[in-house]
C-alpha cells in the first residue's frame, strides 16, 4: 500500500501545480523531519459508498486504503437487527480495526420511524444519527435528542430533492432547536446546489457533526461525484477551513462514482486527501 510519503513523492508535481510547496518528506532523505501535529478531524467512509457490496467486501476495501471509521448503513446492519447480530457486526469491524461511529442516513416520515431510528442507534451503541426527517417531525426529534442524549445530524441533498437542499435550508429549521441537532454536511451536494462549501463550513461549524467528503464535476444539478482531486471544490481550501474552525468530527468519503467497482477511485481520493493534509499542515517543514 502506498504510504503518505511515497504518495507525496510521486505526486509532488501535481501538488505544486495545485499551489503547494513540495514538503521535505517528498524525497529529501538527507535532513530529518519533525513529526507534525495530527489533525483533529478523522478520515472515514460513508457506508453508502459500499451499497453494492457485502460487509466483508466493504471492510476489505477499507483495509486496503487504511481507513478505520465507518458510518453504518442499514443494508449492512438492518434497523431490526437483534443484539446478537449487532454483536457479530461489531466483532467483524473490530477484526478489521474499524470503528462504527454513527448510523445513517436514515429517512423518517413518521414519529414511529423517528422512534425506530433512536432505538436502533442505542442498540448499535453510537451517539450520532445521520437523519433526513420530514420538517414537521423536528419538534419530535428535539424531544428525542434530549431523552437519549444523542446528536442528530441532518443530511443535505442538493438540488435533487426539495427537502434540505443546502446548509441554509437546514439552519432555518434547526437554529432554535437543541444544540445536539445539527448537520451532516454533504459538501458535494452543497456545491451542486450552487453554494460555497468552504464558506458554509465556516458559517455553520458549531453545528456540523459529520461531513460527507466528496468532489463534484460541476456546481449545478448536472454535477456528478468524481475523484476528490478532480472536481470543482477547492479541497486544500476546505482542509484549511476544517483547521480554522477546529472541526473534530469525521470527514467520511462518500464515493458515488463507479459504485460497482469503486476501489481505484476510493484509493485515489483517500491518497489525495491525505497528501493535501500532509502537505498543508501548519508547522510542516519545507525543503
Amino acid at each position: 500500500m502506498t504510504t503518505r510519503r511515497s504518495f507525496l513523492k510521486n505526486t509532488g508535481g501535481y501538488l505544486t501545480m495545485a499551489g503547494f510547496s513540495p514538503v521535505l518528506a517528498a524525497g529529501n532523505a538527507t535532513q530529518p523531519v519533525s513529526a507534525p501535529d495530527e489533525d483533529l478531524f478523522k478520515l472515514g467512509m460513508a457506508g453508502y459508498s459500499f451499497v453494492h457490496f457485502k460487509l466483508d467486501q466493504a471492510l476489505e476495501m477499507m483495509r486496503k486504503v487504511d481507513v478505520r471509521y465507518l458510518c453504518i448503513k442499514d443494508f449492512h446492519l438492518p434497523l431490526d437487527s437483534t443484539p446478537e447480530q449487532i454483536a457479530a457486526f461489531h466483532e467483524k469491524l473490530k477484526q478489521s480495526n474499524v470503528t462504527g461511529y454513527a448510523v445513517g442516513p436514515i429517512y423518517m416520515k413518521t414519529e414511529a420511524e423517528v422512534d425506530r431510528a433512536f432505538e436502533y442507534a442505542k442498540r448499535v451503541g453510537v451517539k450520532l444519527i445521520i437523519g433526513v426527517p420530514n420538517t414537521q417531525l423536528l419538534p419530535y426529534v428535539d424531544k428525542k435528542v434530549k431523552a437519549y442524549d444523542m446528536r442528530f445530524a441532518i443530511h443535505n441533498h442538493g438540488p435533487d430533492i426539495e427537502l434540505y437542499p443546502n446548509a441554509v435550508s437546514i439552519w432555518k429549521e434547526i437554529k432554535d432547536l437543541d444544540s445536539r441537532i445539527g448537520f451532516c454536511f454533504d459538501m458535494g451536494h452543497d456545491r451542486r446546489n450552487g453554494d460555497d462549501p468552504v464558506a458554509d463550513l465556516q458559517t455553520y461549524a458549531k453545528r456540523i457533526f459529520d461531513i460527507h467528503l466528496k468532489n463534484v464535476t460541476a456546481a449545478s444539478k448536472e454535477g456528478k461525484t468524481c475523484e476528490l482531486g478532480r472536481g470543482v471544490i477547492d479541497i486544500p481550501a476546505f482542509v484549511g477551513a476544517l483547521r480554522k474552525v477546529g472541526y473534530t468530527g469525521s470527514c467520511s468519503l462518500e464515493y458515488e462514482k463507479d459504485m460497482k467497482d469503486p476501489l481505484a477511485g476510493i484509493a485515489e481520493s483517500v491518497g489525495y486527501f491525505r497528501g493535501v493534509c500532509d502537505a498543508t499542515r501548519p508547522g510542516k517543514r519545507k525543503s
